[in-house]
């Protein structure tokens, strides 16, 4: 099956797609995606790939995911989600510690976004979340991204707490990546109930970085928004 499914990619290879691709995900030295290749596929055209292979075991997933191709890593994490959707709570379990002993794989953003809110944050949703708060504060900037957008999946549920609390240790963070993540999801927590989304804000606004801030009010009324960047909250 294995073989099937690289077969499937590498079919699917577009060079020139993939020179764009390098570049978009800062692939070049001293980067964030530094040594990531890509073979030019669009995340639609993998997902329809992975689709047919999510009979694929546990050890061939860690295969791909330990391959420096981006696809192959890509379509293994997809694999997984429909494993974990389909899976019983031990099943789940076992995807959830899989998960979590591969992380260094899991080493671009589309990656995390991708996987983690379906996988780790699922879950953890009615369960502790103190593995979260252990990666919010770990060097990997990848650890610390699955922390804040796992979250993801509690906000769809309308529990926004963790989001609050994880983004408070963040603050501080000195990546854009995770400037942005952590926008993204104060902007989602936000669409749902601005008003405890602004509570945080008051407290916190003038010691987020820029881009943080622009993310998190994003959906703001343009006046509210306005007041928000020239500090006069």
């Amino acid at each position: 099956m294995l073989p099937n499914l690289i077969k499937d990619l590498q079919k699917a290879k577009n060079l020139e797609q993939a020179k764009l691709l390098q570049r978009f995900f800062k692939t070049g030295k001293g980067e964030y995606g530094e040594g990531d290749v890509f073979l030019g596929i669009k995340v639609p055209a993998t997902r329809e790939i992975a689709k047919k292979y999510t009979g694929l075991n546990i050890k061939n997933i860690e295969m791909l995911l330990k391959s420096k191709i981006h696809e192959y890593r890509l379509a293994g994490l997809l694999i997984l989600v429909e494993k974990f959707n389909k899976a019983d709570e031990r099943g789940k379990g076992d995807i959830f510690n899989f998960y979590l002993k591969n992380t260094k794989n899991i080493n671009n953003w589309d990656l995390v976004d991708l996987s983690a809110p379906s996988i780790i944050g699922e879950f953890l949703v009615d369960k502790s979340k103190n593995v979260l708060y252990k990666l919010a504060e770990s060097k990997s900037l990848w650890e610390r991204r699955i922390s804040v957008i796992s979250t993801f999946a509690f906000i769809k549920k309308n529990k926004f707490q963790d989001t609050f609390r994880i983004s408070q240790a963040l603050l501080k963070d000195e990546h854009d990546l995770m400037h942005k993540a952590v926008g993204w999801m104060l902007r989602e927590t936000g669409k749902r109930d601005q008003e405890l989304l602004e509570s945080f804000l008051r407290k916190n606004y003038k010691e987020m970085p820029r881009t943080m801030l622009r993310y998190s009010i994003e959906k703001f009324p343009e006046k509210l928004r306005k007041k928000y960047l020239n500090g006069e909250v």
